[in-house]
């Protein structure tokens, strides 16, 4: 697998835009939407400046980003020149570029989710065995939080959770996540975890790993 990023240009998208991009992803190219190729392929969060009521501005470094088998590539090259409407803005897709998974002893997805678990510690432990479950032995762990609120998304108050616990917004229902880092991994493993991904909704920009800079 490997990583195709697209360059962006527009003005702003929802901060909470998972379920917006993998909708229009799925309208220009109904193979996106099968349940067999969403397993195999994951979408990035888009990434941009954070500017208040959960808005995210369009920056010249912003790109879509598609982790894809790489015979698969080519599937996904019809995207550029395209435009894809995300809620009620859009954005249009310019020229691609690739790149191939690194491996990192410490990866780090933004937000994972795990259908039935949204509570940290029986998220943490079912997020243990599905690293398990590939022959993975790294160590999973929770990020603290540093402040009671957030310009992208809803946030629970400190007391509450002293976790980053993020929320997927799909058909105006709030789906619980955590982001989470993975420890003491071989190269080996890292690039497996980063190909399989965990949790699920994956083509919505959830369970995606990277290396933890």
């Amino acid at each position: 697998m490997l990583d195709l990023m697209f360059t962006l240009s527009g003005d702003t998208i929802p901060a909470d835009h998972g379920y917006y991009l993998h909708s229009a992803l799925s309208e220009l190219l109904p193979f996106h939407h099968d349940n067999k190729q969403r397993g195999r392929t994951g979408v990035h969060p888009i990434s941009g400046t954070l500017c208040g009521g959960r808005k995210l501005v369009i920056t010249d470094r912003s790109r879509l980003i598609i982790r894809v088998a790489r015979d698969r590539v080519a599937d996904y090259l019809e995207l550029c020149e395209k435009r894809l409407e995300i809620g009620d803005s859009s954005i249009f897709v310019g020229v691609p570029s690739s790149r191939s998974l690194v491996p990192a002893a410490a990866l780090w997805s933004r937000l994972v989710t795990i259908k039935g678990f949204t509570s940290p510690p029986e998220f943490l432990e079912a997020a243990q065995r599905q690293i398990a479950d590939l022959g993975i032995e790294g160590k999973a762990r929770l990020l603290f939080r540093k402040g009671f609120s957030s310009k992208e998304g809803k946030t629970d108050n400190l007391a509450s959770s002293p976790f980053v616990k993020r929320t997927l917004n799909i058909k105006g229902r709030d789906v619980v996540g955590f982001s989470l880092v993975v420890d003491e991994l071989t190269a080996e493993e890292s690039l497996t975890l980063q190909m399989a991904g965990l949790g699920g909704r994956r083509s919505m920009g959830c369970g995606i790993l990277v290396p933890l800079l």
